[in-house]
């Protein structure tokens, strides 16, 4: 991993904070970066002990910048180029399927590609002073690697209104539109989704990891086939020791042990 650029932490609760750490270029979403990512997300699918990721950044006003825009314009071939993109495929998958619940701590600009990565994942929190936007039209380029992404978390008149127009919208029209979860002081962000997080580690991992995984496997179902995907899931989920477990706790009330099983 790209240690300098990504920042690994894990803590007794089990939440994995995973920081950009390229203050320089605003965390630019360099090759680099980008291997470190995927690198500190495949860290925290493996490892057990992670129960929630949260992605942060450590630069003071920025999340990040987006792609590097000296990549577009640099020697690389066009082949060279189109696979340096796949970074970008690769950790959008490794994000969804990651079986763990993930939280973004954005605060400042969150634009282009940066954008893509914080939507993501699963939850927002963002600061009060933090950005949002898809800027690529104003430099001849288009949004296309985050689009998927953009599109099922917008409409498709807000979506198209980022795109064609290139216009940042502030975090509070973000969360009128959906974007983002919680705005909260700049101050308080990383320690507001750390909270968040340990509160969704509490949950039944196992429980977690199957509704979100059912989450994104009807996203582009119809709803016939949608139906009869969660039907089956509801068995499976049913049929667990956590879910028997969460269910004889609240008859006594009492709270949940919930072990993964």
């Amino acid at each position: 991993m790209a240690a300098e650029k990504v920042l690994y932490e894990l803590d007794d609760a089990g939440v994995a904070t995973v920081t950009l750490n390229d203050p320089d270029t605003r965390n630019a979403l360099s090759g680099e970066m980008l291997a470190g990512l995927t690198a500190a997300f495949e860290r925290a699918r493996e490892e057990p002990a992670v129960r929630c990721v949260v992605l942060a950044s450590s630069h003071e006003r920025t999340f990040s910048s987006g792609a590097n825009l000296g990549g577009f314009a640099g020697e690389q071939s066009l082949v060279e180029k189109h696979f340096g993109s796949e970074l970008f495929v690769g950790l959008f998958k490794l994000i969804g399927e990651l079986g763990k619940p993930t939280i973004c701590a954005t605060r400042g600009h969150t634009l282009a590609g940066a954008l893509g990565i914080a939507l993501a994942c699963d939850l927002i929190v963002a600061s009060d002073d933090a950005s949002f936007g898809t800027p690529e039209i104003n430099v001849g380029l288009w949004p296309m690697m985050i689009m998927a992404v953009i599109r099922r978390n917008l409409t498709r008149k807000r979506a198209m209104e980022l795109y064609m127009t290139g216009d940042r919208i502030d975090a509070a029209t973000a969360l009128q539109w959906g974007l983002v979860n919680r705005v909260v002081p700049l101050a308080e962000v990383r320690d507001a989704a750390r909270e968040l997080a340990r509160k969704l580690t509490t949950k039944s991992p196992l429980i977690m990891r199957l509704g979100r995984d059912a989450f994104f496997a009807i996203d582009s179902l119809d709803t016939r086939a949608a139906l009869e995907h969660l039907h089956a899931q509801l068995t499976v989920v049913s049929l667990s020791e956590d879910s028997r477990e969460g269910v004889l706790a609240f008859l006594e009330k009492r709270a949940p042990d919930f072990r993964g099983r």
